[in-house]
């Protein structure tokens, strides 16, 4: 596979801006790295961890 040098990366970010316009750019940004990310996490085989928010805390005044 050929290597992608500096001048290359330029030529396709022009053609990319030219194609979709500055203004979508942060769009496709977002939606690729969302699909990388979901990519690694399947290709890991491990469930996404969420953080779990802790029980809530009675009060001092609370008392049932």
């Amino acid at each position: 596979m050929p290597q992608l040098g500096v001048p290359e990366l330029i030529l396709i970010l022009v053609i990319v801006v030219i194609i979709f316009g500055v203004g979508r750019l942060p769009e496709i940004g977002s939606a690729l790295g969302k699909a990388i990310r979901g990519f690694r996490e399947a290709s890991s085989g491990e469930p996404k961890k969420t953080e779990s928010a802790e029980p809530p805390t009675k009060d001092k005044g609370e008392q049932n």
